[in-house]
């Protein structure tokens, strides 16, 4: 256990028993792809004083840190769970738990067989503008992105608004399902510029079994803002094992936390 974990109860021993908060990052806890406000650090850690706490995020836990260890903090020591890449990379209390790898899980072969594909897609694709890092290589998964993961914050407004016009990024997963529909993978598009591909059941519901080896959580609330279908929230927010809470933008985290848990 962290130090920073030892200042609260133990997980069996917080004020309302039982129970704990899972966060998405983009767009619960955080705008997307930006840092915590000190408003919602200061409501989680007041939460966590009353419940076991965690995230689950697509992005790998270097890009968790960015956003959500501001001011010098470890992002491990913020959370009693956090699950980068939707938990492939995990920690509890600041101790690393079992890890799994895409790679791994699909073999060389035929990931040089999509990616050729997604590269030669890309290079076809008509859109506005092109950046770079186009296929970003990920523990538990691939992220990719049309426009590349380089753009400007501008830019991906922009892109965003553009595929919300003309479904880039739907149009993409349905070449793939189609030329790739014996690869046992899920396709979910996230965030404002790229979707993620992973092993069927490697969604963020792949955190669960971490938290369920506990024995203890008899209630999991999950907070996420893409839990429309398709979106990458959408398991694990439909989940019967969950309490989901869909939102908007991280003020609407804010909010149901204060009504939810009177904080």
């Amino acid at each position: 256990m962290s130090a920073a974990a030892s200042q609260f109860p133990p997980l069996t021993q917080r004020p309302i028993a039982n129970t704990i908060c899972l966060f998405d990052v983009d767009g619960t806890l955080t705008p997307a792809r930006r840092t915590v406000s000190p408003e919602m650090l200061a409501l989680l850690q007041k939460l966590r004083a009353k419940v076991a706490i965690g995230f689950v995020g697509g992005s790998d836990l270097v890009k968790q840190q960015e956003q959500l260890g501001v001011n010098g903090l470890n992002v491990i020591d913020i959370f009693d769970y956090c699950f980068a890449e939707n938990g492939l990379t995990a920690y509890k209390l600041g101790e690393a738990l079992p890890s799994n790898s895409f790679i791994t899980w699909l073999g060389e072969e035929k990931y040089k067989k999509i990616a050729n594909f997604i590269l030669h897609y890309i290079a076809d694709l008509d859109i506005p503008l092109k950046r770079g890092t186009f296929i970003e290589f990920r523990n538990g998964m691939i992220n990719v992105s049309p426009i590349g993961r380089n753009a400007s914050i501008q830019e991906r407004h922009d892109f965003e608004a553009y595929d919300k016009i003309h479904n880039v990024r739907r149009d993409f997963v349905e070449a793939l399902k189609m030329n790739f529909a014996d690869y046992g993978l899920t396709y979910s598009i996230g965030g404002q510029i790229s979707f993620d591909v992973f092993p069927t059941g490697w969604d963020k519901t792949y955190c669960l079994q971490h938290v369920e080896k506990e024995g203890v959580f008899s209630q999991i609330h999950f907070f996420g803002d893409k839990t429309y279908k398709g979106g990458n929230d959408y398991e694990i927010y439909e989940d019967s094992r969950t309490i989901g809470h869909s939102v908007t933008k991280p003020e609407d985290t804010i909010k149901m936390l204060k009504e939810l848990f009177d904080l």
